[in-house]
């Protein structure tokens, strides 16, 4: 195994949308259902923004604005089940993903700083069978660290 394979700096590849679960599929028809009031099939960007924060999501105008123009393909200015449902997949595979980052963080984090040090590091990539060099793992750190206190925090992650 090659000392950049694990932790190396790779881009990275923008996952597909994931597959929901029937359970998923029918939280997210729940609550467009709840929220088209007038029975007309789509919600508006105010029902959306709602309708989003009933998922778990607290999305800004601007965002809300920005998901509509992405999926409204007839332009109507109001989004219709598929195309709520197109959102929502993907925005429940950021959720997802962004959820994995933070696991992998707290893996690092194993002294609990909210930081990953050099120890830290050095620690992961022993476990990990890596023979990276103290410099390369320095370099790491610093490459990550935007604040320059030593350490990367999770935002750094």
């Amino acid at each position: 195994m090659s000392s950049k394979s694990v932790l190396s700096k790779k881009p990275v590849k923008k996952a597909p949308p994931p597959e929901l679960t029937e359970d998923q599929k029918q939280e997210i028809r729940e609550a467009f259902d709840l929220f088209d009031t007038d029975g007309s099939g789509t919600i508006d960007a105010k029902e959306l923004k709602v309708a989003m924060r009933a998922l778990g999501f607290e999305p800004s105008k601007e965002e809300v604005r920005k998901l509509i123009s992405q999926v409204d393909t007839d332009k109507s200015g109001t989004v219709n089940f598929n195309e709520f449902l197109s959102m929502m997949t993907t925005k429940m595979g950021e959720r997802d993903s962004r959820e994995e980052i933070i696991k992998a963080f707290r893996l690092f984090d194993d002294d609990e700083t909210g930081k990953i040090s050099f120890r830290n590091l050095r620690r992961v990539a022993m476990e990990l069978g890596e023979t990276i060099s103290d410099e390369e793992l320095q370099e790491m750190i610093d490459e990550a660290d935007r604040d320059g206190d030593g350490e990367v925090s999770q935002e750094e992650f």
